[in-house]
């Protein structure tokens, strides 16, 4: 028996999931108001509680979400029972990977849509398993191959020691726990040491180029001629792009895929690189990366009347500024009314002025207060108001009904919903007030 404490966190619900295919009985406490993480897990009839510390099974092996602290009353609960062995999340999932050849994503930006590129390429060729950072988790009882989304939380993926690994970029994030970018630096450069066939790293980044890698098999991929993997002869347009791909300098392919946005085209290299690497040809590659429709909550698009609504987990300002400009490329002609809701008080603080400059790409900008249980965890004490001084006719909005009937006097327009937290449910309330 898995008992898992918070079992609605995106990468918790995504390994119950994974527990649950592999045959073992799993359950789990969290919050009772709905999150989009949670279907996956009803669809598989896995009982959800509320959080009561009478809820530990006896004998049973308790995961420990990472936004709960040891004073929880399920975590005390838990430690405190002699029958109970205790993970936190990362720890058993790094147990897990043990069994299985692995490849792991990390990287500040653009984690979860390069893991969900590479689950759709690697399993469309060969039974693999995946946990993806949306909430996505599958595997199958013949998988050989697990697919991890490894994220740098506090040092979380050092529990991890894959086959492969892809590192996206290197830009600090956290800054509740990372003490200087020389630290976050620091953090990457340590899980390196952990890999053991070979790293694939986004060469065009300076920062994750500049890591000291000891001696690694390192395969460096983007646009710089000096990378091992090159795109070139690059051609976007509002519904897709195409382009080369130069290995040692010699021609290994010619890529035309779906996606609208050139962070997708470097996502999409480190998948090719990794493609590559596991045997796979530039056909077999493209054929199955063209299948990717993209992760829940990225980038997500639903036509509504004469408005569009965007779904993004943008949370750090170099995400907003890419989901703004990803959408004025998309929709050229559209006014863009962006809506942000931020994680972490201390993440505000420190990127106060970036955040203030992404947003104010958008034509309209509103912005909605902190309401998570860990924003201001590390005593960081400021509210939204902080932020909007900073951008010039800025709103603050209230997500209730008041607040989605301002919203919806917008319309025609492309709403951008900005947040790794609930903001999604703010869409629906803006569409109920919208006559379609």
């Amino acid at each position: 028996m898995f008992y898992f404490i918070g079992i609605k966190g995106t990468g918790m619900a995504a390994l119950a999931c994974m527990l649950h295919d592999l045959g073992h009985e799993v359950m789990g406490s969290d919050l009772q108001k709905h999150f989009f993480t949670e279907d996956p897990l009803r669809e598989r009839g896995i009982v959800i509680l509320s959080f009561d510390a009478k809820n530990i099974p006896d004998h049973s092996t308790v995961i420990i979400g990472n936004a709960f602290l040891e004073d929880f009353e399920e975590v005390k609960a838990a430690r405190n029972n002699p029958t109970v062995t205790c993970f936190r999340y990362h720890e058993y999932l790094g147990e897990l990977m043990k069994g299985y050849h692995s490849v792991c994503v990390a990287g500040s930006h653009g984690k979860t849509t390069t893991t969900g590129m590479l689950s759709c390429m690697l399993n469309h060729w060969m039974p693999t398993g995946y946990l993806i950072g949306d909430g996505t988790g599958k595997i199958h009882s013949d998988s050989e191959n697990i697919v991890v989304e490894a994220c740098e939380f506090r040092r979380h993926f050092l529990a991890y020691s894959p086959d492969y690994a892809i590192i996206t970029n290197v830009e600090i994030d956290h800054v509740d726990y990372f003490t200087s970018e020389e630290d976050y630096s620091l953090a990457y450069e340590q899980f390196a040491e952990n890999v053991k066939k070979a790293l694939v790293v986004f060469g065009d980044d300076l920062k994750a180029r500049s890591l000291d890698l000891k001696g690694k098999k390192c395969w460096y991929y983007g646009e710089g001629k000096e990378n091992d993997v090159v795109a070139e002869n690059i051609v976007e347009t509002s519904t897709g792009m195409s382009f080369d791909v130069l290995i040692h300098n010699q021609l290994f392919g010619h890529f035309d895929l779906p996606f609208v946005g050139h962070h997708l085209l470097w996502n999409s290299l480190g998948v090719i690189t990794v493609g590559y690497l596991m045997g796979l040809n530039a056909k077999q590659i493209e054929e199955s990366l063209s299948l990717f429709t993209g992760a829940k909550r990225r980038f997500s698009v639903e036509v509504h009347g004469e408005n569009i609504f965007v779904d993004d987990y943008a949370h750090h300002p170099t995400e907003v500024s890419v989901t703004v400009d990803t959408a004025r490329k998309r929709f050229p002609d559209k006014k863009l009314v962006a809506i942000f809701k931020p994680h972490r008080a201390s993440r505000v603080l420190y990127f106060a002025e970036q955040f203030a400059s992404a947003l104010r790409k958008a034509d309209v900008v509103y912005l909605c207060d902190f309401t998570s249980i860990d924003d201001k965890q590390d005593g960081t004490d400021i509210d939204i108001t902080y932020l909007s001084k900073m951008i010039e006719g800025s709103f603050i909005l209230s997500e209730d009904d008041e607040g989605a009937k301002i919203l919806a006097k917008e319309e025609p327009c492309v709403y951008l919903f900005m947040s790794s937290k609930d903001i999604y449910e703010l869409a629906e309330k803006v569409k109920r007030f919208q006559n379609y």
